[in-house]
């Protein structure tokens, strides 16, 4: 299946200490006989002219593939390695680490995914050409051979990133019977590299989308979150939503296809939502509280005398945020500070200009170490073409930064604690550990939230005085 040209391949230069890397390991691999491919990301990548793959910043693995068995490879390697795993041996996949780099070498195969059944089913090989085939897209269909570094191209995968295309190296319904999870896939590459999907690639995923109900809860969170954490996620955001997939794993998104205002007719809620997610940063927790922001929308929309109002919608939106988080298998720390800033996106308008001291504690220690995050979200939710009202909002936000910066100064707004601690309360009130404690602690932390730091007398006179006064016989 494979056309090999006859001469070397003119490596680009960016590609040359990945070949240095794999030099050793590519001549072990030769000298006993067998043939070993760079595969995967660093060939792409060489070619488009990108430093690196999609995902900015990751420290990625360098991929091989070989007509070697899964116990060749080991064999070959196990004494090149500084360490050496083989979780993935019956896949076929030997992972080592040299002099500083990762590898992953696996036996040329052939995977697909019975029905209803979450497992690939592996079979091993012996020809490049069909290992290339089992790939998920033609711009990942290519290998480099080592030592001698000849291209193998099979399927055009050169063309294909020089014309943008996105297309699959066999039948797609074939390529996503396979691994029903390359329909997701599909919307990461879109996005990262502006590739344009194949007509038949989209037919294929508007028609088969439910299959992506037998793959992982856990597989399809990484992909969103590698889809997230692009420089523009949008053109993925829209391919998922306008095939239908979204509604397979992440119904909550296109749900958001209404109106803001009937009337006016003005940006309907998926827009803007797509719209806040590219604005902020690419941090994945950042960007998955963007994407949830406004998905209580749908379910608290009314329409009434002043327009369309979506009342409690932050609350709302941060209990279905926690459903759907853990559905998707997220973290517990990762869900807690997602639903935290959906719970909290509103609150800065709860305030205008010249907030009191006592309104920035509050809302510094509503969002704790989430702060910066918080107020974030809050600037990129501010999509209106409307500049009089984008300035208004940047110049309360702006306030706002600078009374926290202000407090920060004088106390410690990063940590607001009550000014006592329990075992003070304790020796000064002389109760024991229980229940009462806790009540007041609750009640000196709202003084320290209203008032700020008081001085020991002040405080203790405080507790004093409630203490006598929860004291009394009712």
């Amino acid at each position: 299946m494979s056309r090999e040209p006859a001469s070397p391949t003119v490596v680009p230069e960016r590609l040359r200490p990945v070949l240095e890397a794999t030099r050793p390991i590519a001549e072990r691999f030769l000298a006993a006989g067998k043939r070993v491919f760079l595969v995967g990301g660093p060939v792409r990548d060489g070619i488009a002219g990108r430093p690196g793959g999609v995902e900015p910043g990751l420290d990625v693995d360098i991929d091989l593939t070989t007509d070697a068995t899964p116990d060749e490879i080991e064999t070959l390697v196990s004494d090149m390695s500084d360490a050496l795993w083989n979780q993935g041996k019956r896949f076929g996949t030997i992972g080592l680490m040299r002099a500083g780099r990762r590898f992953e070498i696996t036996t040329h195969r052939a995977e697909a995914y019975v029905p209803d059944s979450r497992k690939p089913e592996v079979r091993f090989g012996s020809d490049i050409g069909t290992d290339l085939s089992r790939r998920d897209f033609t711009v990942n269909a290519m290998a480099l051979s080592l030592p001698d570094l000849v291209l193998v191209d099979p399927f055009d995968g050169i063309t294909d990133l020089a014309a943008r295309r996105l297309r699959t190296p066999l039948d797609p319904g074939v390529s996503f019977s396979d691994d029903p999870l390359r329909m997701l896939r599909a919307a990461r590459f879109i996005a990262g590299y502006g590739l344009r999907p194949d007509a038949e690639l989209v037919r294929a995923v508007e028609t088969m989308g439910s299959r992506l109900g037998i793959v992982s809860r856990e597989r399809i969170r990484d992909e969103l979150d590698k889809l997230l954490v692009l420089p523009n996620p949008s053109p993925g955001l829209w391919f998922i939503v306008n095939t239908g997939l979204a509604e397979e794993f992440l119904p909550e998104l296109p749900a958001l296809a209404l109106e803001q205002d009937p009337v006016q007719r003005h940006k309907d809620v998926l827009a803007h939502t797509i719209a806040v997610v590219e604005k902020t940063r690419p941090d994945r927790t950042l960007r998955l509280a963007a994407l949830f922001h406004d998905v209580g929308k749908p379910l608290t929309r009314s329409i009434g005398p002043g327009g369309v109002h979506f009342h409690h919608h932050d609350v709302v939106g941060a209990r279905m945020t926690r459903k759907r988080m853990q559905e998707l298998r997220y973290p517990s720390e990762v869900i807690d500070d997602v639903e935290q800033l959906v719970g909290l996106h509103l609150r800065f308008h709860t305030y205008k200009m010249g907030w009191t001291d006592s309104a920035a504690r509050r809302y510094a220690h509503d969002a704790g170490p989430l702060l910066g995050r918080l107020n974030e979200l809050t600037r990129c939710d501010c999509t209106t073409r409307n500049q009089a009202k984008a300035r208004e909002l940047g110049s309360r936000m702006d306030e706002l930064e600078r009374r926290l910066g202000e407090l920060r100064e004088r106390e410690e707004l990063d940590s607001i604690r009550p000014e006592l601690d329990g075992v003070a309360v304790m020796e000064h009130l002389g109760i024991p550990p229980g229940r009462d404690v806790g009540t007041a602690l609750d009640f000196l932390l709202q003084i320290r939230l209203d008032e700020g730091l008081l001085g020991e007398a002040e405080i203790l006179r405080r507790l004093d005085a409630w203490w006598e006064e929860r004291s009394r016989p009712s």
